[in-house]
């Protein structure tokens, strides 16, 4: 008779104990440090700082200037060494300026997006300039990041050799979740206007609630996810990164919201056009840039609609969308640049 074998899985009890006692044990260790690649505070604004840090051996006379999103902290971008954007930048020998917008207080209730994108923006773009002493630069906007740099790219009098959106929502034709509130919005059965100035301040608990109940509305996977791999220290400190960043929720003021709810949600005015900053038509044509927009299939926040039309109402002759494999945290390596960007940055660097 055959002796049939068990080709499964087999059981290691060392690994098992050393996983529920990491699985345990994570909850009552402090978060490990983040972002550790060395920076320079060369400008700052009210809460926002705009920060510098230099490559290791500089290769490009273009540097990189990153827009990050009012709803989370920027930390993610460079969260530890050997998993940071930013770190990843500075090796392959990039300048990186990085605008932290900060964290709002009530007393910032009315500041608009317009205002991000004028007073913040613009203004740190001019200071990066001068402090680079480039004569272009490349804008990166991740998420709600990259809507307000397309927004300043519409009015910017500065040269931008290229611009880089990453996940950021720009035609709002299609939303993807609360489409029913979105099209009530639309038709003006529903104002939110008078909330919005009510509150002033929209609460960082309440902007986690709202995003929760759009890409994770049951929260288990995160610690199952933990669960598998607690048994290694090194996952296990990345994960408590991560953990602290999708729970660091920050407020957002109550004039932004208001103005990105109507005049890009309600209206789709970047695609469809009529939107004004401080006095200027925003048009997308206004863009000459080199333009990568980059989206990902499995984004359950922002999706592909949202971003792949804008190539056809710019004016860039050098424009390419990707879709890419992913959800829409922004991911990073030890050492190499993304694909999408390994061969479409460089080459539009200018190489020293």
């Amino acid at each position: 008779m055959n002796k049939q074998h068990n080709s499964g899985p087999k059981y290691d009890l060392e690994t098992e104990l050393k996983r529920w006692k990491g699985f345990l044990n994570a909850w009552n260790r402090p978060t490990p440090k983040i972002g550790a690649t060395p920076r320079e505070a060369i400008w700052k604004k009210n809460k926002a700082t705009l920060c510098y840090y230099a490559p290791a051996e500089k290769k490009y006379n273009v540097p990189l200037f990153l827009v990050y999103s009012l709803v989370n902290q920027p930390f993610i971008l460079d969260m530890a060494p050997g998993n940071s954007v930013i770190e990843n930048f500075t090796r392959n020998g990039f300048e990186v300026y990085l605008m932290d917008f900060g964290i709002p207080g009530y007393e910032d209730k009315d500041i608009s997006a317009s205002d991000y994108v004028v007073d913040y923006i613009q203004k740190g773009v001019k200071r990066a300039l001068r402090h680079s002493k480039a004569d272009e630069l490349t804008i990166i906007g991740y998420c709600l990041g990259g809507t307000l740099a397309t927004m300043y790219a519409t009015i910017a009098e500065e040269p931008i050799r290229n611009l880089i959106l990453n996940v950021s929502p720009i035609d709002f034709e299609v939303v993807p979740f609360f489409d029913k509130l979105a099209q009530a919005s639309k038709e003006d059965k529903l104002n939110i206007n008078r909330l919005l100035d009510a509150v002033g301040l929209i609460s960082g608990d309440s902007m986690k609630a709202g995003m929760r109940m759009v890409t994770n509305p049951i929260y288990f996977s995160p610690y199952l996810s933990l669960l598998n791999k607690a048994y290694d220290e090194n996952y296990v400190e990345k994960w408590k990164r991560l953990k602290t960043w999708t729970d660091g929720h920050i407020p957002f003021s109550g004039a932004a919201m208001k103005e990105l709810m109507n005049e890009l949600g309600k209206k789709n005015k970047l695609i469809d056009g009529g939107l004004i900053i401080h006095g200027k038509k925003a048009e997308l044509k206004n863009i000459h840039a080199n333009l990568l927009v980059i989206s990902t299939e499995h984004d359950r926040l922002v999706l592909k609609e949202q971003n792949m039309r804008v190539i056809d109402f710019v004016s860039s002759k050098d424009k390419t969308f990707l879709l890419e494999d992913g959800g829409h945290t922004t991911r990073a390596n030890d050492r190499d640049l993304p694909s999408y960007l390994a061969n479409w940055l460089p080459q539009r660097s200018e190489p020293i």
